[in-house]
């Protein structure tokens, strides 16, 4: 059996052992959409987790939690005569069709942000009509997140940078803006600069193909570990941080960014 074959058995397995699961296991059988909502939110960001530790095997376990979850929203569907997986599956494969003209059909493309813009332009054609460019912007999503799919959404129309160089003048105009605010002590002010800094720090990172959520995710835990080396090198020495001096603290802190 190859391995197709053998994902699509085990995928049936799935479905057989949810519906057993619905009619006989008292936590599963009271689960509805909305109580699944932030248990799978919960899921996304663990694989997540897993993606940028870099363990495969962490990724293969949490694809599976998620999996079932799809699984799961698919059977509620299907108990309310609303939908089925098969609903499901059928609908994105005919939206990938349509959308990838460019492999099932005759159209050339000359790289990968050709077919974001045809992307773009095939969902308002889908749609049969207008619908805002932003409107499939979830307003749940983390801000960093979001700001940086408002970004692509608005390149996929055109509305972007002509050379991505340009996009420094733009931060340094808002971080300059920021510095007036931060100047006349207007907190409202100050925050909604911040605001414009921070957007246009996103969209620099991606216009220099940059992931901003990972960048300052591996900042983060960057920052952690060298504070780590720090808090342990100082309980070595028998102080406390609270006893230690700002320079004292910077020296250490210096020979953990070497030991990096």
């Amino acid at each position: 059996m190859n391995d197709k074959n053998k994902s699509l058995e085990e995928f049936n397995r799935l479905l057989n052992i949810i519906d057993e699961l619905r009619l006989k296991c008292p936590w599963d059988m009271k689960q509805t959409n909305e109580s699944l909502r932030k248990l799978t939110i919960e899921e996304t960001y663990e694989l997540a987790d897993a993606i940028s530790s870099g363990s495969n095997e962490g990724i293969r376990n949490e694809l599976g939690d998620l999996m079932l979850h799809l699984v799961f929203y698919a059977k509620i569907g299907s108990e309310n005569g609303t939908f089925t997986m098969t609903d499901v599956l059928e609908g994105i494969n005919r939206k990938l069709i349509y959308r990838h003209p460019h492999v099932f059909g005759d159209v050339k493309v000359s790289g990968a942000s050709e077919v974001e813009e045809n992307w773009e332009q095939l969902k308002i054609i889908e749609n049969k009509g207008y619908k805002p460019v932003l409107s499939g912007v979830p307003s749940s999503l983390p801000a960093i997140i979001k700001a940086n799919r408002i970004q692509e959404k608005v390149r996929g129309v055109g509305f972007d940078w002509e050379k991505r160089e340009e996009i420094w003048d733009k931060v340094l105009e808002e971080i300059s803006e920021l510095k007036t605010e931060i100047k006349n002590h207007d907190t409202q002010s100050i925050e909604s600069e911040l605001g414009d800094v921070l957007f246009s720090i996103i969209n620099a990172a991606r216009l220099y193909d940059i992931d901003p959520e990972a960048a300052l995710e591996k900042t983060n835990r960057k920052f952690i570990k060298r504070f780590n080396y720090l808090e342990k090198e100082t309980l070595t020495k028998g102080k406390s941080l609270h006893d230690m001096s700002l320079d004292e603290m910077n020296e250490i802190w210096e020979r953990a960014k070497e030991e990096d």
